[in-house]
């Protein structure tokens, strides 16, 4: 007599065969590119599931309900903010992330967009596929020499750091958090940093302190002509404060790899912005990050699988 496997929920299409081999003795059940709220009630009130592992989509009280054998939420990357911890915690069910395990992957991707705003990478491919030849009209902006300002200092801030310094940056940084800085950089205070920063990227988690900390106020310190990166959470950012200030120039360019709503659909008020680069929210997926995201995720539901379960209070 064979019994049937315990069901893991992955909020996705695909996981790392490295990730899934570790998995092996549970049967996963794959939830779709996007998948929505009652896609996701139904595949728990069909499978209930011991564990979820989430790479799209949010994870809410409603969700869980569905799910009595819920034990463990384990995201696949970082940022826990689409799930509610509070309910989470509520039904004794653990919250996981692999913190770090993108870092890299991030970090380059915000690079990446820093120098094609630097270099206006796409304007000029798009001149020059309109017949344009701008080589004696055209100025790149030259980093050497120009700060570059971090809004938070971890894994993948601190990698950020070493690259401006290695492009002969000055680097500072605001993390209220951070118990010590780098050589690399400099503290500074949030206003001080979008006073000073040539070029200001954002590594910082949602939170509710956070949420769109960088608004009319903030970007009304920024030296003209800055550039602003988000490889981050779009909800740090007041979109409408942003787009008034890529039109009036106080910002030369930004470029954003995650948005207030995902997935961004049209129509969407980036359409027509020209001073502004987009991604897909792809920072921190990579050919090595997909793998060490995904086993650490995997690594995650295993020990919590692992723990016993919590012994109810007898009643008195």
């Amino acid at each position: 007599m064979t019994t049937s496997q315990p069901v893991i929920l992955v909020t996705g299409v695909d996981l790392a065969p490295q990730a899934l081999s570790m998995l092996s003795d549970y049967r996963i059940v794959y939830a779709g590119q996007q998948p929505d709220e009652q896609s996701l009630i139904q595949l728990c009130q069909q499978h209930n599931p011991v564990a979820i592992l989430v790479r799209y989509g949010k994870i809410n009280a409603r969700i869980m309900n569905a799910a009595p054998a819920l034990r463990v939420i384990s995201k696949h990357g970082s940022g826990i903010d689409v799930i509610d911890q509070q309910a989470a915690a509520e039904r004794d069910i653990r919250v996981a992330s692999a913190p770090g395990a993108n870092a890299a992957a991030v970090a380059e991707h915000a690079w990446a967009l820093i120098l094609a705003c630097a270099k206006s990478v796409l304007t000029l491919d798009q001149r020059m596929r309109q017949g344009y030849w701008d080589k004696s009209t055209h100025k790149s902006v030259e980093l050497e020499g120009r700060t570059l300002g971090l809004v938070g200092l971890g894994a993948i801030g601190g990698r950020v750091a070493r690259i401006g310094r290695a492009f002969g940056m000055k680097v500072i940084a605001y993390d209220p958090f951070a118990s010590s800085f780098p050589d690399e950089c400099e503290s500074a205070s949030l206003d001080a940093l979008l006073q000073q920063a040539d070029v200001i990227s954002l590594h910082c988690p949602l939170t509710e302190q956070t949420r769109q900390m960088i608004n009319a106020e903030k970007l009304a310190l920024f030296k003209p002509g800055a550039i602003l990166v988000n490889t981050a959470r779009g909800g740090l950012i007041d979109d409408q404060a942003l787009l008034a200030a890529l039109n009036n120039g106080t910002l030369a360019w930004a470029a954003l790899d995650s948005f207030t709503t995902e997935p961004l659909a049209a129509p969407h008020i980036w359409q027509q912005v020209e001073n502004v680069i987009l991604s897909p929210h792809i920072g921190g997926v990579s050919d090595n990050s997909y793998v060490k995201m995904g086993t650490v995720a995997a690594g995650n539901i295993l020990n919590a699988l692992a723990a016993p379960l919590k012994k109810e209070t007898p009643v008195s």
